[in-house]
């Protein structure tokens, strides 16, 4: 079962530094990310959502896959499997990318939109979706970042480990600014 942090940050940079850290990180087999976003506020309180994942290159990539396969073996009926691939790779493609642009993968987007416009402006918030890490060396890696967990599904000590791991960064643990009211609760 795979677990959700959100870790809001003092600027609109630090999101992004961490996402790039994290995927260093699964390049090492230290974490499996199945998701992850980052949302910024910017001056003037215009939320922007960066998703990781691109879903339209993914499903164009499997359709054209696919439909190559298909297209093959339907060309191999008419002896022509050339044509057959060109042509049922391309109709793939485009299949592909359709429904990848239409997929919600991973994190909840009507999630993201409302926990980001909680954020007070020039701050951002890091969403991830872990299935597995080595939480002890990904905890050393990310002691750098100043940061404030915003949510997550962790257990109470894995969240309080993860938090000082961030609040090493400095001697304060002043928390991300964020609007008041209450926080949209963990997709389901």
């Amino acid at each position: 079962m795979s677990e959700l942090v959100v870790v809001g940050f003092d600027n609109p940079h630090d999101a992004d530094r961490v996402l790039t850290e994290l995927v260093r990180l699964q390049k090492e087999y230290l974490i499996d990310l199945e998701d992850a976003v980052v949302a910024i506020r910017s001056p003037d309180g215009q939320t922007r959502i960066k998703q990781s994942m691109n879903l339209v290159r993914a499903g164009a990539a499997g359709g054209g896959m696919t439909g190559a396969i298909w297209g093959g073996l339907i060309g191999l009926l008419l002896a022509n499997p050339l044509a057959g691939m060109a042509i049922g790779g391309a109709v793939g493609a485009g299949t592909g990318a359709l429904s990848g642009s239409a997929m919600d993968y991973g994190i909840n987007d009507g999630f993201i939109r409302s926990l980001g416009e909680t954020l007070q402006p020039d701050t951002s918030a890091l969403f991830l979706l872990i299935r597995k890490a080595q939480p002890d060396k990904v905890l050393q890696e990310l002691s750098g970042y100043h940061g404030k967990i915003l949510r997550s599904s962790l257990s109470p000590e894995q969240e309080k480990n993860l938090q000082e791991a961030l609040s090493r960064a400095t001697a304060s643990s002043d928390s991300v600014p964020v609007a008041e009211g209450n926080l949209a609760p963990a997709p389901g």
